[in-house]
């Protein structure tokens, strides 16, 4: 009886331990069958402002902008390719009167063709103007010349725009035979390279007589004002 009880009770225990393995086996197999599976959530999007398209506005050919020498130029030292610059004194309106060059803009310009004083010529340096940079450090590019800014030279209309006369087609220069040693703005003669040097721009002629019984150096100091008229229109948003 004792033996048989025996059996009995080592049977049962044989067949808890059993149980008892399925079901550490069987219940985590179930449980992970019956987790969903893990909801990917998407990044979120992200939309930028749209910046609107700026407005350009065009200035006018011929126009002609006040600048201020900034470094200093002479025939004597000056080669071709030298780059220099000179800053807006006065505001520059496109043709509708919006503003699109502040003062303190900086106009670029190159030196294109130097003579040094030879005997009974002055020197003379010869200019060209390709870009205008902004405050904002915005640079367009731009086709300018050298030009006076003497009354009879210039027209202005009623907003304040300075614009060169339609009917001068000479090419203007530094010459040397300013006062204090300093340079005048002439006019090449012709038009044509290494032409004979013409009028003084805004002065009388017998101003450029005079001129040419000096041996005199073309000095544009720093801090001479002068003209840069656009030979061409150039489009540019409002100064801001």
């Amino acid at each position: 009886m004792n033996s048989n009880t025996s059996k009995l009770a080592q049977r049962a225990t044989s067949l808890a331990i059993l149980f008892a393995i399925i079901l550490g086996t069987v219940v985590p197999t179930f449980a992970q069958r019956r987790r969903r599976a893990p909801v990917r959530r998407r990044a979120p999007v992200t939309r930028r402002a749209t910046v609107p398209a700026p407005v350009y506005y065009t200035v006018a050919s011929n126009t002609i902008m006040r600048v201020r020498m900034n470094e200093q130029l002479s025939s004597r030292s000056a080669r071709v390719g030298d780059r220099f610059s000179a800053n807006v004194t006065e505001p520059v309106y496109a043709s509708g009167g919006t503003e699109v060059i502040p003062v303190g803009s900086k106009v670029w310009g190159r030196v294109s063709s130097v003579s040094r004083a030879q005997r009974r010529k002055p020197g003379s340096i010869s200019v060209t103007f390709n870009s205008v940079e902004l405050p904002n450090g915005r640079s367009t590019p731009i086709n300018g010349s050298l030009t006076s800014l003497q009354a009879d030279d210039t027209n202005a209309d009623n907003e304040g725009t300075v614009s060169g006369r339609k009917n001068d087609k000479r090419n203007a220069i530094f010459i040397g035979g300013g006062a204090a040693g300093g340079a005048l703005i002439g006019a090449i003669a012709g038009g044509g390279k290494g032409a004979a040097i013409g009028a003084i721009l805004g002065g009388a002629l017998g101003t450029g007589a005079r001129v040419y019984e000096k041996e005199q150096e073309a000095d544009v100091k720093s801090g001479t004002e002068f003209g840069v008229v656009l030979n061409r229109s150039v489009s540019l948003p409002a100064a801001r």
